[in-house]
């Protein structure tokens, strides 16, 4: 792990090298943990498990005393700086050290509130740092997953497609959707999953054209769609999976909207290779559902990358364009849905190789 951090460290100050700004902070949890391997959680958006200070010469990792010991332990390439009363009372003490002019800092994750705490601190201090907004800095190299990172989400997969597996020899009509996302979250725990990836969807019949559905107390009937999207989280890798199903026998309607899931996302897959645009591949199945006639009932984008967390870059969409790359991994997740009726998504993993785009699932569709 620590020449995995070392690695990633060189990876980051080469596009530092490029920046208008001597260090960086790193507030945002998942990128504090990609970069040194501290694996402290914040909790909550105004709370903070730590923040990273990088140069290109030196790293410290700030964090008060209910974390002290466990960065010590789990990022050893790092200085460890311990504040008492909150990370602006500290900062310019660390930054006079770190010897800052410019700090970049995250803007996607630091607060206003937070902000003119630190500018506040800064000029009680009369310490003379200009304040850089940054965007997507870490993002970027998340991008691109190393080989165990590849092999930590086929293994979240592998736990959420089994507990799926066993959930579904279950299915009973009167089951209700509640009962069934309880009956996925206590076995992805219980097959070793650290967490979920994120509350499990259960939604069947009508509830099945909201894409996001919240699962309710309504019980599943026989013949209707019921649609399932799940995750597991295993040492901080996600994943995540949509299968759409019915009890008993599909009617005419339901099997057209599968087909024309199915095929959407088997085509875009196909068209998935190193160089192609994001854009291009989320037309690919949009162009054919359209063609199918229920262009109007896809609303959401074709995929998303899936890593540190579930949704992050790249995303596969009509928006925010960019070429694929090879390591990049994603969801490809094509969905229909019908208000009145119910709704179809079909999602599975890739990642992208030289070749083209490998499925990372083995639970069929």
């Amino acid at each position: 792990m620590r020449e995995t951090i070392s690695n990633r460290l060189a990876k980051l100050r080469t596009c530092l090298e490029d920046q208008a700004f001597d260090t960086f902070l790193v507030l945002q949890g998942e990128n504090r943990r990609y970069l040194s391997g501290f694996t402290g959680e914040d909790g909550q958006f105004d709370e903070s498990a730590g923040a990273l200070f990088i140069t290109l010469e030196q790293q410290l990792l700030a964090t008060d005393s209910r974390y002290e010991t466990q960065a010590q332990i789990e990022a050893p390439e790092f200085e460890i700086y311990r504040y008492e009363k909150g990370l602006a009372h500290s900062l310019p003490e660390i930054l006079k050290t770190l010897r800052t002019k410019r700090l970049g800092f995250e803007s996607a994750r630091l607060s206003y509130l937070q902000f003119q705490k630190f500018e506040e601190h800064l000029k009680k201090e009369a310490l003379s740092v200009f304040l850089v907004p940054t965007e997507d800095l870490v993002e970027k190299l998340r991008m691109i997953k190393e080989g165990e990172e590849v092999e930590a989400i086929r293994r979240s997969l592998a736990i959420s497609e089994s507990v799926f597996e066993t959930v579904v020899k279950t299915l009973r009509a009167g089951t209700s959707e509640k009962e069934l996302a309880w009956a996925i979250e206590k076995g992805l725990r219980e097959t070793g999953a650290e967490s979920v990836a994120f509350p499990p969807i259960v939604a069947s019949g009508p509830n099945a054209a909201l894409p996001h559905a919240i699962p309710a107390d309504r019980p599943i009937e026989r013949g209707e769609p019921i649609l399932f999207d799940w995750g597991a989280r295993l040492n901080g890798y996600c994943s995540d999976i949509s299968r759409t199903i019915v009890l008993g026998s599909p009617d005419d309607t339901f099997k057209k909207v599968y087909q024309v899931v199915q095929d959407a996302q088997s085509m875009a897959i196909e068209g998935m290779k190193p160089g192609v645009n994001t854009q291009a591949v989320d037309k690919i199945a949009r162009d054919h559902i359209t063609a199918k006639g229920f262009g109007n009932y896809f609303g959401h984008g074709l995929g998303h990358g899936v890593g540190l967390v579930t949704h992050e870059k790249p995303n596969l969409s009509p928006i925010r364009p960019m070429n694929l790359e090879v390591g990049m991994v994603t969801t490809v997740e094509p969905g229909i849905y019908i208000p009145g009726w119910g709704g179809v998504r079909l999602e599975n993993m890739v990642v992208l190789k030289k070749d083209g785009a490998v499925v990372l699932n083995r639970y069929p569709l």
